[in-house]
Parts: structure tokens; sequence; C-alpha cells
């Protein structure tokens, strides 16, 4: 792990130059090389009282997590071209398999250790006569399924990179044979970006005959999430996953889904065959698929099937070896909590002689016994969440009180697969209120507050200016470890607040952000949610030193560019414009894509870009004439924007300033913006 360690410390002691901050914070003792400092005796407390709550001694899941093991890289580590590693199972040898019974490190939470021990099982498993899951090579898992003249493959992971390496090591494992089919069960990338790994294995003639299959609606969600929004969930996506911190104990474990998204070049393709309501049985390479289209469940388009010949249930994220999320801390659409608790049923009668679950994560459910516990645990998991939320809505609660007082019943808390590993019971029942009441508490003091940093201005100097402010939340630092476990989370979380606003009316007081970065050590460390660690431990990385993230670089979405269809595309120059910039400019620009023989026309007034298909030439300021390739190399920052104007890669009528003026009113998100400081 000190590879780890020491280049990021390095990079640590860089970024104080290059974010400008007056003097860095100091290391304290027993803090490690980037300043995350020990667990608290505090934090210990709260630890040790979960040992006494869950059934530790439950070894299930560890032998099922074994099951099946056929063989593994034990040094997988896979990188791009560039020779940047993209996937890194070693950085996790520190997650000792052995003590998995609870005894966690003290910064840890002991229930989110035993988790990421599971989750560190990796390599190709044989679930049952032809039916193999490829695991840990990437944040999801890739299925196979024996056709009868080949691999149908489910969901090819989120990397180029890794989903290549998880083929090629099938391949060595249990033979070559031809690729069939691939399955995209759901819309998010981590389950079709490595598409074009698989691809690039076949032959031409392989690829026209292999059926893509993906839900109704996949193409538009694909975009809308990773493309439309796609700069702010990355810069977000850092921190939910811990991109930047060290991989050991005070650091990243894993994301309670898996060990970590794999950061490599994405990819999508147009699916040929599509899955929606009214598809039910389907033969593919002679095995018999019986489809259930789940709509607003974990994804907006998503499937799950049954293969009654074998009596196996492929639920895709339906359901999880985790509480899931209603809403994800990255960003997304908020998930239909009561839509979600309905199909779990659905699928639990309609397949309920199953006799094997497998997942899109995680590790399978063997018996049928088993798998309609597993099943009803859920279902009422999820129906809990929703009925509660909205009773308490009704009542008057806002999103903050209903957090606070929703829990679980004991009889599904106890649950490991049940535990709030990746989604929480806070921060899902507050996505049923936003999805039922929007932002707006009604109280009228929020309907129009003031924006953080100049709140946070007038509050410090309300209560006596930010030394005083800082003193005093010293103070009940210094007094949280005389305070029960019950106490303790509460008493940090107050703390934190109180530095937040310090910090945000004054982002240079370096008594401020050292003190909130320890709190939100200790936050991080008792977190039984992976995303809420990371999230935590990320805040008080960059207080320390500064914003590291570079953002989502466009290229890396080039494939994904490439293969959206040029509306919608276009529905992403129409958010990158910036509105006050282009108050006074009024254009109708052409574009004329040569290799798709489209033609669009785009115009601009009031502020707005629209866009819509024309059949023929139309009066403009500017027609470029491009192909569909060099386009998006330009948005993307591959090619340069003057360079090829006045270059000889495409032509263009009428005036060049006025195509120069259209493109410099775009806004190039970098997904570097500030998030624990204003």
């Amino acid at each position: 792990m000190k590879r780890y360690l020491h280049s990021g410390f390095i990079l640590a002691l860089l970024l104080f130059f290059i974010t400008g901050c007056d003097k860095p914070i100091p290391i304290e003792n027993g803090a490690d090389e980037l300043g995350f400092t020990a667990p608290s005796v505090a934090t210990m407390k709260v630890n040790n009282e979960l040992l006494k709550e869950l059934p530790f001694d439950n070894v299930q899941d560890f032998a099922d997590a074994k099951r099946g093991f056929i063989a593994t890289i034990d040094d997988l580590q896979i990188s791009n071209e560039q020779g940047q590693m993209v996937w890194d199972m070693p950085a996790y040898d520190f997650v000792d398999y052995q003590t998995a019974d609870g005894q966690a490190p003290a910064s840890v939470n002991p229930s989110l250790w035993r988790q990421a021990a599971l989750n560190n099982q990796h390599g190709l498993f044989k679930l049952q006569e032809g039916i193999y899951q490829i695991r840990n090579f990437d944040l999801a898992n890739m299925t196979i399924i024996q056709g009868a003249n080949g691999w149908i493959l489910v969901d090819p992971l989120t990397a180029r990179e890794t989903a290549q390496k998880a083929l090629e090591f099938a391949w060595q494992q249990l033979g070559k044979q031809p690729i069939s089919a691939i399955l995209f069960t759901h819309s998010h990338i981590d389950h079709f970006g490595g598409v074009n790994g698989i691809l690039a294995l076949l032959s031409e003639q392989e690829k026209s005959q292999l059926d893509i299959i993906a839900p109704k609606g996949f193409m538009e969600e694909a975009v809308s999430e990773n493309i439309i929004a796609g700069s702010a969930m990355a810069r977000r996506a850092g921190y939910m996953y811990g991109k930047y911190l060290p991989r050991n104990a005070r650091g990243h474990v894993g994301t309670g889904l898996g060990k970590s998204p794999a950061f490599g070049s994405m990819g999508i393709a147009q699916p040929s065959v599509i899955v929606d309501e009214n598809t039910t049985m389907m033969d593919i390479d002679g095995v018999s698929f019986e489809f259930m289209y789940t709509p607003n469940t974990e994804a907006p388009a998503e499937f799950i099937f049954y293969l009654p010949a074998l009596k196996v249930f492929v639920g895709a994220e339906l359901v999880s070896k985790t509480l899931h999320n209603l809403y994800t801390l990255r960003g997304a659409k908020v998930r239909d909590a009561i839509v979600w608790s309905h199909y779990i049923e659905q699928a639990r009668e309609q397949f309920a002689d199953a006799q094997l679950y497998v997942g899109s994560h995680h590790w399978p459910v063997w018996g049928q016994h088993n798998i309609q516990g597993f099943l009803a645990t859920q279902r009422d998991t999820y129906k809990y969440i929703h009925d509660q939320s909205v009773r308490l809505l009704n009542a008057g609660h806002t999103p903050n009180e209903i957090a606070e007082v929703i829990e679980l019943p004991q009889s599904l808390q106890k649950d490991f697969s049940n535990r709030g590993y990746y989604g929480t019971v806070k921060h899902n029942a507050k996505a049923v209120y936003q999805s039922y009441m929007g932002w707006f508490t009604a109280n009228p003091a929020a309907l129009d507050p003031l924006p953080e940093p100049e709140a946070a201005r007038r509050y410090v100097k309300m209560m006596g200016g930010a030394d005083n402010v800082v003193q005093q939340a010293q103070a009940l630092y210094q007094q949280v470890d005389e305070l029960s476990a019950e106490q303790v989370k509460k008493e940090y979380r107050w703390i934190a607040q109180l530095l937040n606003q310090v910090v945000f009316s004054a982002p240079e007081h370096i008594e401020a952000r050292a003190l909130l970065a320890k709190t939100y050590d200790q936050l991080g460390y008792m977190a039984e949610s992976a995303p809420w660690r990371d999230f935590y431990l990320s805040g008080a990385f960059e207080l320390r030193h500064g914003v590291k993230e570079q953002g989502m670089a466009p290229k890396i979405m080039k494939q994904v560019l490439l293969q959206t269809p040029v509306h919608k595309f276009l529905d992403v120059l129409s958010i990158r414009l910036n509105g006050p910039k282009a108050a006074n400019e009024s254009l109708r620009i052409q574009i004329n894509f040569t290799d798709l023989q489209q033609q669009y026309l785009l115009t601009l007034e009031n502020s707005v870009l629209r866009h819509k298909r024309v059949s023929n030439d139309q009066q403009t300021d500017a027609t470029i004439n491009i192909t569909h390739k060099m386009f998006i190399s330009i948005i993307t920052k591959e090619a340069g924007l003057k360079e090829t104007l006045f270059g000889d890669e495409l032509s263009i009528a009428g005036s060049k300033l006025d195509l120069l003026t259209f493109f410099s009113l775009l806004d190039n998100p970098l997904g570097d913006f500030n998030i624990v400081t204003p």
C-alpha cells in the first residue's frame, strides 16, 4: 500500500501550490501521511456497539461467496493503452479475509468491513451447469450463459479494458467459444460501458451476427444519465466511490456494491433487440428466456429474466446483497420505492421455483427457500421505507425529521443482505419525500434562502466570529469521548455543521478546515454505508489538500458519444450554452454530417439553442460540412477548434467568424468545482 500513500502524499504537497492555499493543514500526531487522523475513543465505542447488534457469527455468506470458484488472477491489475491503472485488486489486500468475523480495524465500521471482505472474492465461478460468473474484475459482475452455439454474456462491465480481460480469462479457463448475444440488463454504465472490449475480440462476421438485447428506453436513459449531467455526476462520483482516497483502513475499503468502478475507456452499442412490457418468452441461442420488464426500479430502463429449464433467476439490480439507493449520492433520478417493491413481489411469485438467484453485483443465492426469503425481505424493506416516509410527511414532518426517526423493524434490519452498505434508510427516506413533495418543505424561510456562502458569513458573524465558533467546536470535539455511543454521532454531526459554516464564510481559516477534516474522519470511520464513508473521507481529503479531481476527460466518453443519436447529442450542446454570454447573439448554424447523410439546423435566439433535422440547405449565417466523428473530436477537445475550422478536414459556407462565436458560447464543464469549500 505504500505505493498509494507515497504518490498520494507527493501529489497532496503539489496541490497546495496548485490550489493556492496559504499554508497546509498541519499533520497531527497519530495521523497518516495524508493527514487522516486516528479513530477517536468515541468512534471505537460506536463501532464496538455494532458488534453486539448483528449476528457476526453467521458465515454462510462467506461460503456462498466462494462457492463454485474455478480460478482467478492473484495480482489482477488492468491498465489502459497509456499505461494508467484501470483496475487494481491487490490494492485491497489489506482487507484481510480472516478478520471478517467483525474484528475490523478501529477506523472501519465492522459491518462494512465484513461486506468489504466478501467483495474481495474475485475470479471465475461456476454457479451451476452452463452458468458462470466473473466477479470483481470491475464494479459489476459479468455472467456467462452457455448457449447452443456459444456464450450469452450478461452485463459486459464498465470499461473496455476490464471487459476484454474478463472475457479472455474466461476463454483461458473454459475454452474459447463464440459470443452469440450480449444482454444489457439496464442503463447504468457499469453494465454496458465495457462492450467495446468484447467486440474488439470478435471478427467482423461474428459482430454482424451478434444480438445485443436491452430494455426499452435504454439508449435514451443511458445518454440522459451519462451525458446530459455527466460532468456534475462524475465529480460527485469521485466522492461517492473514493476515487482519490488511499486504499487502506483509513481510506477507501469498497463501495458496498463491489470494490470500485473501473475508470477506463467507456463505450456503448445500439441494441438490436428491445425488451419491453410485451416481451415475455424469447429463444436466445437455444436457451429459453422469460423476461420481465421492470422500469423505474433501480434504473429507469431495466429488465430481469428467468431461465425456466435451468430454474435460474437473473435479477440484475432489482435485488442485491445490500439495501440499494432510492436516491444515489452521485446524483440521478429518484427511484420509485413502491414500484420497486411491486416488481420484487411479482418476480418472487412468477419465478417461485427458482433454485439459483444471480445478481449483477455480489454473490448468488442458492435454494428456493433462501431465494424466497431474500426477495421477501427486500420487497418489504422498500415498501416500509415508502409507507412510513409518506405517513410522516403527511403528518407534516420534513425530510430531515423523517430521516432522523425512521428505522427498519428488527425483522428487517438484522439481515446482512439488507444493511445499508450502499443505500441507507436515511437518504432513501428523503428520496421518498422528494419524489412526492420536491425540495420545498413549505416553511416560508426555506422558499428563497440565501446562498450558502452568504448565509455562512452572516451566521458566523452573529455567533461571534470564526475564531469563537472554532474554539467552541474544539471544546465540543474534546468532550465527545465522554458521551454514550448513541450521542456520539449526533455530536460529530453538529460539530461538522458548525465548522462547515466557518469554512464557507472563511475558507482560508486553517484551524476550521483542520477540525472539520478531523470530524469528517470520525464520521467516515463510523459509517456503515461505503458511499457515506467515501463522501466524508473525500471531504476531509480536499479540506487538507485541495481539489484533486480533474473531472471526466471528454475523450473517455468519446465512444459513447459516437453511438449517441445525433439529436440527443445536440441536446447536450443546448445545456452547454452559456445563456448570459449569448444574451445579444442571434445565429443560425447548419451542420451537415457528411457520413450520416443527416442535416441539422441550430438556431440561437433569446439565449436558447434549439435544433431540428432538415432535409435541404437552409438560410444560415454559416453551414459546416463535417463527419460525425470529426464533430465529436472537436467537442471532446481531441481536435483543436481553430485549427480544424481553418483546415482541410471540413468545408464551411458562410462566416467562419460566426462559427467561432457560436463555439465560444458553449461552456466546457471540467467537473472540478468545489464541494466542501465555497
